[in-house]
């Protein structure tokens, strides 16, 4: 029997499917391991005037990468279901990959960070106070351990790469939408994690009051040449949407294109990432300016690239609108995230004071 009536789909309610807690996860995953291969200068490759930003930088990673965990089971909406990623092991998903190079990765940086603080620790015991015990049983002896520290870093390495090849594959892997699968991402999600990194070091550096110009001018370097190169990415981008070349990024461009809102989304970010690299490189002592800004746009992009993703029709036509709400899946998990963060740091520099990790070349335990 034939149905003469006519179906018309008006529209479809449906929830986000990555919430703002997918974008503290990324933002802060990509921190850390930004931060950390910062470090490797001044830490393992022992270059010299390096010395104070690598312990800035390993900071830095680890106060996110401590965080970022937290963030990420929140996401999963039950906590609980971490645990299937390992007892359900998926060869063909990313995401369950992942569940084994981040254990790699915050290991290793746990690992790096014990052998290279310890003499710091030692001296925090041998000073007294009321946390010397615990520096004294952190520090275990005090000293150097320069093999220890090159094959924990290498570990961590490995684990850096894993943890930043996974976060941009696994996006890019949706073929559903054109924003995330582009073959450029997993690259700019790497290029400004590591400006990020940079500016999160060097406001670490500003707020440790360090009295050392070489420091700082080095860390706004290297944010600048980073700032360039996510722009060059950007050309790249659109170059390949222009013209044709790339047909994802194609189709990609054309879902952006005409939207008032993504045109001054994307003005703005060419406009932070010139400004971040021009105060860089021109005036290199605006640290606390120029982190903030670095913080931003790496945290612009991931926002944009995720929920403004979203706000993309898979079906139908004109866009979607997304507005953060004040729970537990919006503002109120992003402040209790920064809250998170704010312990940790609170914590970690009560046992390695700022002052100290912005001295260059400290003196060795027992020294």
């Amino acid at each position: 029997m034939m149905n003469a009536d006519i179906v018309e789909i008006v529209n479809v309610a449906r929830e986000v499917a990555w919430l703002p807690w997918a974008v503290q996860y990324f933002f802060l995953i990509g921190l850390s391991y930004g931060a950390f291969l910062v470090s490797l200068p001044g830490l393992v490759w022992r270059r010299p005037g390096w010395e104070a930003a690598g312990r800035m930088a390993l900071l830095a990673a680890l106060v996110c990468g401590l965080c970022a965990p937290v963030a990420l089971l929140a996401d999963l909406h039950q906590p609980g279901r971490f645990w299937h990623f390992y007892a359900w092991f998926t060869p063909s998903s990313w995401m369950s990959w992942g569940a084994f190079f981040i254990p790699v990765y915050l290991g290793g940086l746990l690992l790096y960070a014990w052998l290279a603080f310890r003499p710091l620790l030692a001296r925090h015991a041998a000073e007294g106070g009321r946390f010397a015990p615990l520096a004294r049983w952190l520090a275990y002896g005090g000293l150097e351990c320069p093999r220890g520290l090159v094959a924990a870093a290498l570990l961590a390495f490995t684990g850096a790469l894993l943890v930043a090849l996974y976060t941009g594959v696994e996006v890019m892997v949706v073929r559903s939408r054109p924003l995330w699968h582009t073959p450029l991402l997993p690259l700019q999600f790497f290029i400004t994690a590591l400006a990020g990194g940079l500016g999160l070091t060097l406001l670490f550096n500003r707020a440790a009051g360090s009295r050392t110009p070489g420091t700082t001018l080095r860390l706004a370097r290297a944010l600048a040449w980073a700032q360039a190169a996510v722009l060059l990415t950007g050309l790249l981008w659109l170059l390949l949407g222009l013209s044709g070349i790339s047909p994802i990024h194609a189709q990609a461009l054309a879902e952006v294109a005409p939207s008032a809102n993504w045109q001054f989304t994307a003005l703005w970010a060419i406009a932070a990432t010139v400004a971040t690299g021009v105060l860089a490189w021109k005036r290199p002592g605006s640290g606390v300016l120029t982190g903030l800004l670095a913080l931003h746009s790496a945290w612009m992009m991931r926002w944009t690239i995720f929920i403004g993703g979203q706000e993309l029709p898979k079906t139908g036509a004109g866009y979607y609108s997304y507005q953060l709400p004040l729970g537990p899946e919006g503002w109120l998990g992003i402040l209790g995230t920064a809250g998170l963060w704010l312990f940790l740091y609170i914590a970690l520099t009560t046992l390695l004071p700022l002052h100290r990790l912005g001295e260059q070349g400290p003196r060795r335990a027992g020294a």
